[in-house]
């Protein structure tokens, strides 16, 4: 199979294939196969109607058709690996010429355009430096996890003034449209300053007493008028705060192991280490992909941004919002940015997902959506989803390979040390050299998951 490639522009390329007779030959047996099996011929059994039957009473053009219909996504698969790119959509394919109906030895030629990743040189990783916070952990750290600690411990007590932010305020809510009710729910407790029921909810509610009424516009959060403006009548039928523990040895042995208030700040002192330390791994992340998009001037395909804000506004229902169009699209535009950025960096890095890595990420991911694991990779293997699983694995890799080579540092410029979350080269090794049988398993790995 022969093709040529022409580039149009940074991320769209032509791909012109021409497929010989021959190529095309195991197609149109298929073709005439399918299409014997569909029709019922006096005197031949289905299935086993000769070709030149078919030519007779079906027609040689309604078989070619068939065939290159048929054919096509595998000859565009091959021409493009074959090609070396790396497609971020559907191509636009069009057919310009098909086998001569009198020539069994014709074959196809056909055009494909379609946007690709672009190729772009990022910087060598040794030569970049990223900053991190410091480590430090404050008294103010320590009191506020203790403080977190005791708001699980407290008891709501009813206070006779103004609601304040903070307070929970068991509130009863009414929207309406004109004059029919949207919806209502009564006796709900809701603390100010959350944000997490209606939008202008705390402004309402701040400075209701108990038995106080109000009334204020705002957009619904759910259900079929999701969006749309509604008027909102809340009472607040009592207003409470959270009466906290006194934080000393009696509290400490009802909330841990530990017997005086010393050990357990101790404790948090050190539980907030660690999540510093896991929260400066995030850091370094965000960190070196800034770094990355300012080195680099990534190309961004158009059509494969506006196809996903299409999908996203759809499945919302707010194709004609045009405000929220400007966002998605400004997100949309922002995470294949990354996504090129990381998918070159896998490929500079020469980053190999293994079967085990592969199913260990599908695992977490049955997780996260609350799916047995047989279940979810059986759907994700059913919707050809595993080459993008794959995807994620070697960009997750190639980040945490990267973050080895940068140079990490705190605010004084001190390096800091990320092993624990990101591995290390000898780590690597010494887990080969533990590991012979590694080679064998992903030999064994079903094509699919080795894509």
């Amino acid at each position: 199979m022969k093709s040529a490639v022409e580039t149009l522009d940074a991320t769209t390329v032509k791909l012109t294939v021409e497929v010989s007779g021959d190529e095309l030959k195991p197609s149109i047996d298929h073709a005439y196969e399918h299409i014997g099996s569909q029709v019922q011929i006096p005197g031949f059994r289905k299935g086993k109607v000769p070709p030149r039957i078919l030519d007779q009473r079906v027609g040689r053009a309604a078989v070619i058709e068939h065939a290159v219909n048929d054919g096509l996504p595998g000859f565009y698969g091959q021409a493009v690996n074959e090609a070396g790119l790396r497609p971020l959509g559907q191509p636009e394919i069009e057919v310009t010429e098909v086998p001569a109906l009198t020539d069994p030895e014709a074959g196809l030629t056909f055009t494909a355009q379609v946007e690709v990743r672009p190729d772009i040189e990022l910087p060598a990783l040794d030569s970049l430096t990223v900053t991190v916070s410091d480590l430090e952990v404050t008294d103010e750290d320590v009191d506020a996890r203790l403080d977190a600690l005791r708001e699980r411990f407290g008891t709501l007590v009813g206070v006779d003034r103004p609601a304040a932010d903070g307070d929970y305020v068991v509130i009863d809510l009414r929207a309406v449209q004109g004059e029919a009710e949207i919806d209502s729910v009564s006796g709900v407790s809701y603390q100010i300053g959350s944000g997490n029921l209606l939008e202008g909810l705390d402004e309402a509610l701040t400075g209701l007493s108990a038995g106080e009424t109000t009334t204020f516009e705002a957009p619904l959060a759910g259900g079929e008028h999701a969006g749309e403006p509604a008027q909102v009548t809340v009472t607040a039928t009592s207003v409470k705060v959270r009466d906290l523990p006194a934080a000393d040895d009696d509290f400490a042995q009802l909330a841990s192991e530990f017997d005086t208030i010393a050990e357990l700040r101790d404790d948090l002192r050190e539980q907030a280490s660690r999540i510093k330390s896991q929260n400066r791994a995030v850091e370094a992340r965000e960190a070196l992909m800034a770094a990355l998009r300012e080195a680099v001037e990534v190309p961004v395909p158009t059509n494969a941004v506006q196809n996903e804000v299409h999908r996203h506004l759809e499945s919302e229902g707010r194709l004609e919002d045009e405000n929220h169009r400007a966002e998605v699209e400004e997100s949309t535009r922002a995470e294949l940015v990354e996504r090129i950025l990381l998918d070159t960096l896998a490929e500079k890095l020469a980053v190999q997902v293994s079967q085990e890595e592969l199913l260990d990420f599908m695992v977490n991911a049955a997780a996260q959506y609350g799916m047995d694991p047989s279940t979810f990779v059986q759907t994700v293997d059913r919707q050809g989803q595993l080459p993008a699983m794959v995807g994620e694995v070697a960009r997750s890799k190639a980040m945490a390979l990267a973050l080895r080579q940068v140079k990490v540092v705190d605010g004084a410029g001190a390096e800091v040390d990320l092993s624990e979350f990101i591995g290390s080269d000898e780590t690597d090794e010494v887990e080969v050299d533990e590991a012979p049988a590694a080679e064998e398993t992903d030999d064994a790995a079903p094509e699919d998951a080795k894509a």
